[in-house]
């Protein structure tokens, strides 16, 4: 093309990629602001966390391996307890109050870690951090359902997982200082700085609950529909007796399983199962993110619909039993061959990720009962946390004990999930209070 043509287009490219950047981080409406600039404190400091925490723990508190794998099983059984309850307690006291005082406790239980020592106070510490993380989580999400409708209710996911992405990326760097000077001490310092982050996400939330037009519009169901009489919210379904909405809550969250999948299958499949050097374990986790960071928010518009989410989701899964595939191959090869496979799979499975995480963000929200919002989010949440609970174990005693054995039975398992959604395309239906039918 002439060369006046092609800077028109490069110049338009890079119009496009502000407007997306300035959206994404500094959105107007001043509910997303809030969460975004809340969400980026939080995940900076998590990324520091996830970072340093395991030398913290061993190193600088002494405490056994073993013993902190144990230790943070039960936290996370607190934190599936704690995503439910929030979720109900969401829709009494307010998502927003709730989620700012999530945040600041998050903040502080972090950064006692730095002073603690002793199983018994790490234990302690580490139902707190994990409790009060996931209770936000819920809280978040109950946030998000009463303050957006439609397809703008997922994009907002979607963006906020985009700045999960990054934040958790740029604290990774960061935790990097820590990891060079490699001394308790500085593992303290960095946790203790991690606490402080944290908890300034507190802020921006504090700040939206002082302004009149939030307050209005987060009182109740988004202002977009019809304004529900008080008795009427209360009246609200319980999650647990809509068999449709636990349906797809047990279905997503069988899914959510590639999270430890890529988080703790893959790091251990790499290690000591492959010829590929273990630099391919960063090498993945960055791919993973810079792709969901480009590419979420686009994804995200394919699925606004029930049927579109659900059949999202059996793609999803689809194309996740073949990353599995693909892994299980890598342990087959040379270096070379290792390295190409596990770059495709990391592929593959991001594309995985992207769709069914649209998807999930989709039937969590449009089959929930309006008026009992939070208490859905909150069931939604809890099998989040679950599957993050037992996701180390199931690809453990998989792919990780019966090598290409084990990975075809998590790819199995991925297609009978997607069968479900297949199954529930044309069954589930958005429910709608009867008063608004």
């Amino acid at each position: 093309m002439p060369v006046t043509e092609a800077s028109r287009v490069v110049r338009g490219g890079r119009s496009r990629l502000r407007t997306e950047i300035s959206a994404t981080f500094r959105p107007a409406d001043p509910v997303a602001r809030a969460l975004t600039a809340a969400s980026l404190s939080l995940t900076v400091a998590n990324g520091m966390f996830y970072a340093v925490s395991a030398l913290l723990f061993t190193r600088a508190m002494g405490i056994p391996a073993v013993t902190v794998g144990v230790g943070l099983t039960v936290a996370g059984a607190v934190g599936v307890a704690t995503s439910l309850g929030a979720g109900f307690l969401a829709d009494k006291v307010g998502a927003l109050r709730l989620l700012t005082l999530c945040v600041l406790a998050q903040g502080i239980s972090l950064a006692v870690f730095s002073v603690v020592d002793g199983v018994a106070a790490f234990v302690v510490v580490a139902c707190l951090a994990t409790g009060t993380r996931q209770a936000g989580a819920s809280a978040r999400s109950a946030l998000v359902a009463r303050s957006f409708t439609g397809p703008s209710r997922v994009e907002m996911r979607a963006r906020l997982h985009v700045v999960v992405n990054v934040g958790i990326g740029i604290g990774t760097c960061v935790a990097a200082l820590a990891l060079l000077v490699d001394t308790p001490t500085a593992y303290r310092v960095s946790v203790l700085l991690v606490g402080l982050l944290a908890a300034t996400g507190a802020v921006p939330l504090a700040l939206l609950a002082r302004r009149t037009d939030a307050s209005r519009r987060l009182a109740g169901p988004p202002e977009e529909r019809p304004t529900v009489p008080e008795q009427a919210v209360a009246a609200g379904r319980s999650p647990f007796r809509d068999p449709q909405y636990l349906t797809v809550v047990a279905l997503t969250s069988v899914f959510a399983v590639h999270f430890g999948l890529q988080t703790v299958g893959l790091p251990l499949w790499i290690a000591g199962h492959t010829e590929a050097p273990t630099v391919m374990i960063s090498v993945l986790l960055v791919l993973n993110t810079v792709l969901v960071a480009l590419f979420q928010v686009r994804f995200a518009r394919g699925a606004t619909t029930v049927p579109g989410a659900a059949r999202t989701m059996t793609r999803a899964c689809v194309v996740l039993a073949v990353a599995c595939g693909i892994y299980a191959a890598a342990a087959a090869g040379d270096v070379v061959l290792a390295v190409v496979l596990l770059v495709l799979a990391g592929l593959v499975h991001a594309a995985a990720e992207l769709w069914g995480e649209a998807g999930s963000w989709t039937l969590a929200f449009d089959l929930a009962d309006e008026r009992t919002a939070g208490a859905y989010q909150g069931v939604s949440a809890m099998g989040y946390a679950v599957a993050m609970m037992i996701a180390p174990l199931l690809v453990t005693v998989t792919a990780i004990s019966h090598g290409a054995v084990g990975w075809a039975v998590l790819a199995g398992l991925f297609l009978l999930v997607g069968l479900g959604f297949r199954l529930g395309e044309r069954r589930w239906a958005p429910r709608r209070p009867e008063h608004l039918a």
